[in-house]
């Protein structure tokens, strides 16, 4: 007896959903694509937000920078929940292995004194920082217009609060796991002096009105100054004298600005690019914010480094201006 087996093909009546189709073609579709593309809500809105009567509940005018498409601002690194989720996962395990490695070999707190003091009043502190940033980005995911801008703003506001705790970490491993360190560092940001311009400019941005401007001011400049500052050149200037045991723990936040800027980037350049009134909107405010924020900085940066504290700021002032120059921006 014979066995005759026949393969029958069907063919598809379409490759993706219709949405994508029309704007990229019948063709299969990326994740990024199915989960990022036109998911933006545009109608059937059902009240006007009694705080804000004159605009919808989702609305484009929540911003004076204009798009002809929101959506041309894409996340570079493609991500959506699952590849966002995936990729903190691998960040998460890698940290935690530093953070094992400095906790046995006792990296931090066989430092001396003095060394421990200047990490406790310099990073410590700047896990509020990081609760700032996590509520700046939550107004962009709020109140931002097209998914490929709100979902990255969601996750990164998630993000800042693992910069919180991984700072946080920090200070567990010099104070015995105790806590001690951070009511130390909470009292450091509500009540010391040099913290207090910084603290009141991440305040500043709280109140905007316009969601594009607490992006430009919070992960824009900000982070630049803040992170290349009190993080990458405070570690450069501690392992002179002290080796690079701080570099093991601050490792897993310096690249995420360097991931998370990539994001910022794209999205500044892109509508910077739109118009010129774009341009012209967007530099105003980086430079508006460079200068409060450069200001705010120059106390912190003194108590922490010293006479290398001006000249540690104006290296981050210097490569923020570089950056805004290659994003089309008037510096």
């Amino acid at each position: 007896m014979t066995v005759d087996i026949r393969v029958q093909s069907v063919k598809p009546l379409r490759h993706t959903f219709g949405h994508i189709a029309r704007r990229f073609g019948d063709k299969p579709a990326s994740r990024y694509q199915e989960g990022t593309y036109h998911l933006q809500a545009e109608v059937n809105f059902h009240y006007k937000p009694l705080w804000d009567p004159e605009c919808d509940i989702y609305d484009p005018r929540r911003t004076a920078v204009a798009m002809r498409d929101w959506y041309a601002a894409k996340d570079p690194r493609q991500y959506y929940y699952g590849s966002y989720t995936i990729a903190r996962s691998r960040m998460q395990d890698a940290a935690d292995r530093q953070m094992e490695l400095a906790d046995k070999r006792g990296l931090l707190s066989s430092l001396p004194e003095a060394a421990q003091a200047a990490i406790l009043a310099t990073v410590l502190p700047l896990r509020h920082f990081e609760w700032g940033g996590n509520t700046n980005l939550a107004e962009v995911a709020a109140y931002g217009w097209g998914t490929a801008i709100t979902q990255a703003a969601a996750m990164g506001m998630m993000d800042r609060l693992g910069m919180a705790q991984h700072l946080s970490r920090i200070g567990l491993l010099l104070d015995g796991h105790t806590g001690t360190s951070l009511a130390q560092a909470k009292q450091r940001w509500m009540a010391d002096a040099a913290w207090q311009p910084l603290r009141r400019e991440i305040e500043n941005v709280f109140v905007r009105r316009d969601w594009f401007e607490a992006l430009v001011a919070q992960a824009l400049v900000a982070d630049a100054l803040v992170y290349g500052t009190l993080l990458q050149r405070f570690e450069a200037w501690l392992a002179r004298s002290h080796g690079t045991a701080l570099a093991t723990v601050l490792d897993f936040p310096l690249r995420w600005q360097e991931e998370h800027a990539r994001w910022v980037d794209a999205v500044v350049k892109t509508c910077a690019a739109e118009s010129e009134a774009n341009r012209t909107l967007i530099s105003g405010w980086a430079r508006q914010w460079r200068e409060a924020f450069g200001a705010a900085l120059a106390p912190l940066a003194e108590t922490a480094m010293g006479r290398d504290g001006g000249p540690a700021l104006r290296e981050a002032d210097a490569d923020l201006r570089a950056r805004l120059a290659r994003l089309g921006l008037d510096a």
